[in-house]
């Protein structure tokens, strides 16, 4: 009987730093050396893209129960950047993301879901220019990794790295990118594909 007793305690006390460690990894640090906010939009036939060099991203990933993770993003649209200064300078303008009135692009995740193996879909509300709209936006896992301890130090007491990539196609004459004759799509076209790569970690 007393061992029965001392068997179940000791399994309570193991049980409570493995309960707190589970909620503490949900948390992921994202690093942005790593992380990339890019997009890719038509001009007549060719294909151009671009990035955002400035942007935050909170992100809560649970593996084992997708449903407790959520992911929330802003940009800032100031930033974005597609190798050529003047076409940049003009895309900062009222024509197209309005930088001085509408500063950021956000994602604010409401539920995420798994859809298959290492594959989700985070349903949120995207916001452009003050317009939100409803998207779903299917992210990829593409890998957890636990790092040896002999190489924790040098990356600075990293534990745990995952990455994920997600894309998301959205019309942007919905969202009001494009005014006037920026407005038309037969110059730039209505579709762009955005595409988030990023990396976390644990520590």
């Amino acid at each position: 009987m007393r061992r029965s007793i001392a068997l179940v305690s000791l399994v309570a006390v193991l049980a409570l730093p493995l309960t707190a460690a589970a909620i503490d990894t949900m948390s992921w640090n994202v690093d942005a050396a790593h992380t990339e906010v890019n997009f890719k939009v038509r001009h007549f036939f060719t294909p151009v893209t671009g990035t955002f060099a400035d942007y935050d991203v909170e992100l809560m990933f649970d593996q084992d129960d997708p449903t407790r993770s959520t992911v929330n993003v802003s940009i800032d649209v100031a930033s974005v950047s597609t190798g050529d200064e003047r076409r940049d300078t003009h895309l900062r303008t009222a024509d197209w993301f309005g930088a001085d009135t509408y500063g950021d692009i956000t994602f604010e995740s409401t539920s995420v879901k798994r859809t298959g193996k290492n594959q989700y879909v985070a349903v949120g509300q995207l916001t452009i220019k003050d317009v939100s709209k409803q998207v779903e936006l299917p992210i990829q896992l593409l890998g957890v990794k636990a790092i040896p301890e002999m190489m924790r130090e040098m990356l600075g007491g990293v534990t745990q790295v995952a990455s994920f990539q997600a894309n998301l196609t959205i019309d942007r004459t919905a969202f009001g990118v494009g005014t006037g004759m920026w407005g038309e799509t037969a110059v730039v076209g209505a579709d762009v594909e955005i595409e988030l790569l990023v990396e976390a970690n644990i520590k």
